[in-house]
């Protein structure tokens, strides 16, 4: 569909003289903007900015840090003494969490108040999307009043430092870009058949041997070959840095260890845990081994005393409520083929490998609930029959997540026809990705109905909301990344806090022009495939 762009976007400056709707260029849509007169309010160097508490001393130092990198503008935040030209205010009124009001008048400047500090922190980040993209441009704010909140509790994006492995601080510069589009949850992927990237006290093993492989393999599957070794883990000290960062910037950390499959980096550590313990293994040295090597573990008494270890100690460094414990792509032949896993079904009376699998679920949930949180896993645990108050999340097709609802789960949506930001955007790109991967355009996203329309007005209570994954099997780098995941995570955003009757995809696509002069200016890449494939012309 071609896209009659406005005439240079309506700028920030802009303001609204005649009936004719203003576009502020807000990603994602507030609930409501209501042009408050045709004045401007011109935010000075050295201006101040108040709180309400000092609860807020972040938000306003991470306003303050924002204007003087990116745009050459200090702002105050030290004994303010004289009028406040922003405002920060924290209500704690116990409405809708992350909600806000954010006001501009040219005589009192700008206040946002907040239902909570999250609100505050949104309110500043919708303030953000009215200042300049570049630096040297005046900063003149438009009269308006701009009332917002979230439409889902739970808004997230996944990150696989698995397959390829990201530095601390460039995960930090990830949950930023996650901040930003007023996401609040960063599901962060530790484990798997190709590495184990978390430092464990009871287990040091795990990061000596488990987190590395011997070569690398290029292209698609099964591809080509090297001898380049690769590996890396994280710090506990580097842990507990990210989650601090993270829960300042009002997201929560999610970890993900992966079991009772996707095991090949903890049995390469112990063999002893596989079904086949006199086999060596190693870690995976290429992407979809499903069915193909033996990456399950062993239903022993040694294997469950170290989840619950592993488990127990994860829950310790991790604040969160939510814990993922995986549980997709669980091959059960080798339990079909284990003599010991057969007897061990017997004896508890299990009627299928399914039903192991359940085994492996409750257990860990066990662990996970007697610390006081709980327990998320991919779809595929219900094959087990998980518990009800496990957490799931949906990646296969809607029709899973909706038999999650029908069960009495609180579900997250993260189908990857709509939510895997690491397919290709378009078959021009050059980029490769998985063969028979449909491609995910900024439109497909922007349309995924997270809501199903079969759901009753009971369970919609259900839905927490969705999440966006970037698996990174054929990500290495960092700019490849930021070309994967820009701009559709704007879109992923506007439809995960955008109310339904707010949305708008041609509204939307008059945004992502000005979106990426954002991203240019925090020095970010982004894919420039929405202009081709929507025919929109550019003005820069």
């Amino acid at each position: 569909m071609k896209i009659a762009c406005m005439a240079a976007l309506i700028s920030f400056t802009a303001i609204s003289v005649s009936a004719k709707p203003v576009n502020y260029n807000i990603i994602p849509e507030p609930v409501e903007i209501v042009t408050n007169g045709e004045g401007t309010f011109r935010l000075s160097r050295n201006a101040d900015i108040t709180v309400s508490d000092t609860i807020l001393n972040f938000e306003a130092q991470y306003l303050a840090d924002y204007a003087d990198r990116y745009l050459g503008i200090p702002l105050n935040t030290d004994n303010t003494t004289g009028k406040a030209a922003i405002s920060l205010v924290n209500k704690n009124n116990g409405e809708i969490s992350g909600g806000y009001r954010l006001s501009v008048s040219a005589d009192k400047g700008v206040v946002i108040e907040g239902n909570d500090a999250a609100g505050v922190f949104y309110g500043v980040q919708t303030l953000i999307q009215l200042l300049p993209t570049r630096a040297g441009v005046l900063p003149l704010l438009p009269e308006v009043v701009i009332n917002d909140y979230p439409r889902f509790e739970y808004r997230g994006m996944h990150l696989d430092v698995v397959r390829h492995f990201f530095p601390i601080e460039y995960v930090k510069r990830y949950i930023d870009y996650l901040a930003m589009h007023k996401l609040n949850y960063f599901h962060w992927h530790l484990s798997d058949d190709q590495g184990w990237r978390i430092e464990l006290k009871s287990y040091p093993e795990l990061t000596q041997s488990g987190s590395e492989r011997e070569g690398e393999i290029f292209g698609l599957y099964p591809g080509k070959y090297q001898e380049l070794p690769y590996g890396g883990y994280y710090t506990q000290q580097q842990i507990r840095d990210v989650v601090r960062y993270a829960a300042d910037r009002h997201i929560t950390v999610v970890p993900e260890i992966d079991i009772p499959g996707h095991c090949m980096a903890v049995l390469a550590t112990y063999p002893a845990f596989s079904t086949t313990p006199d086999e060596q293994k190693k870690c995976a040295l290429t992407w979809g081994i499903y069915d193909k090597f033996n990456n399950v573990l062993a239903p022993t008494p040694e294997v469950f005393e170290f989840l619950k270890n592993v488990f127990a100690e994860v829950c310790d460094l991790f604040p969160g409520q939510y814990i993922h414990a995986g549980g997709d792509e669980c091959a059960k032949r080798w339990w079909r083929e284990s003599s010991q896993a057969q007897d061990f079904m017997r004896k508890h009376k299990l009627k299928d490998e399914e039903a192991l699998q359940g085994y492996f679920s409750h257990f860990v949930q066990d662990v996970i609930k007697s610390k006081g949180k709980t327990m998320v896993g991919w779809d595929e645990v219900m094959e087990g029959d998980v518990s009800e108050d496990c957490v799931i999340m949906n990646w296969r097709k809607p029709e899973e997540g909706l038999k999650a609802i029908e069960k009495g789960h609180k579900t997250i949506f993260a189908c990857s026809k709509w939510c895997y930001l690491n397919i290709v955007e378009s078959r021009l790109q050059d980029e490769i990705g998985a063969k028979s991967a449909t491609p995910l355009s900024v439109e497909k996203v922007y349309s995924f109905q997270i809501m199903p329309d079969s759901i009753s007005d009971k369970d919609k209570k259900l839905v927490l909301g969705a999440q966006g994954a970037m698996w990174t099997e054929y990500i290495p780098t960092t700019w490849k990344l930021e070309k994967f995941l820009f701009p559709r995570l704007a879109a992923l955003a506007e439809n995960v806090w955008t109310s339904e009757d707010k949305k708008s995809w041609d509204n939307f696509a008059t945004k992502v022009e000005r979106q990426t002069e954002r991203y240019e200016l925090w020095g970010a890449r982004y894919s420039d495939a929405f202009f081709r494939m929507n025919d929109i012309k550019r003005y820069r």
